[in-house]
């Protein structure tokens, strides 16, 4: 376990506890950690979901996969993030999603029972566990509120100016393709291409890459009540 220190102290669920703690803690539940390639499934929509899952290694995709065949990216996670934790406690704790590993992949797969454990074994993980729903929360407040907007300028301007709050810059760092931002907003691809050219000519946005600045954010604002 050792190996993964640097993933855990990362880990929200462990945030402010140290190596010797998390070690000595982890040796008191039940774990398993499992691997995956690149491309595997790790649970498919409907699979019953029992554990939290905190990715030591690699990163994964949350998709929805409609019957046409239509792909929409919910999310991606990287090392250190946790997914699962909102299900495994409801009546029906099933993946709304599928999940796949997007390159070579390790989960450490911890089961209800032994998130409980680890609660009681330590506050500061309860603390944690707590506001890591909080964030889930207003992350899905923040999805809700972008498929609300009734067009891909509105839609744009909504996601920026979220992503300026949490990354408190005028200068937004996207961690993905432009595939992967169009199906987050739930938008053509080649629509949002054209979108993000319209309002770099209207000096709302500057972009290069992977790179987007907000020039504007008073007129990005307006742009949602327009």
């Amino acid at each position: 376990m050792k190996k993964y220190i640097f993933q855990l102290i990362e880990c929200v669920l462990f945030k402010g506890l140290k190596e010797k703690e998390i070690l000595s803690i982890l040796e008191k539940i039940n774990y398993k950690i499992i691997s995956y390639n690149k491309g595997d499934v790790i649970a498919i929509e409907g699979d019953e979901c029992n554990s939290l899952g905190i990715i030591l290694k690699g990163s994964i995709e949350v998709q929805k996969i409609f019957p046409s065949g239509q792909v929409t990216t919910i999310n991606n996670f990287k090392e250190g993030n946790v997914f699962g934790e909102s299900l495994v406690f409801t009546d029906k704790h099933t993946y709304p999603a599928t999940i796949s590993a997007m390159e070579t992949s390790e989960i450490m797969f911890i089961e209800r029972e032994d998130i409980i454990k680890l609660a009681m074994l330590n506050k500061t993980i309860l603390t944690n566990f707590v506001r890591l729903l909080s964030h889930r929360i207003l992350m899905l407040n923040d999805r809700i509120s972008n498929l609300s907007q009734d067009s891909i300028r509105k839609k744009i301007a909504n996601f920026l100016l979220s992503e300026y709050r949490k990354q408190e810059s005028y200068i937004i760092s996207i961690p993905y393709s432009r595939k992967k931002m169009a199906e987050l907003l739930n938008v053509p691809r080649p629509s949002l291409s054209r979108e993000l050219v319209k309002m770099q000519d209207d000096n709302l946005i500057s972009f290069d890459k992977n790179t987007i600045k907000i020039i504007d954010i008073d007129q990005l604002e307006n742009t949602l009540f327009e």
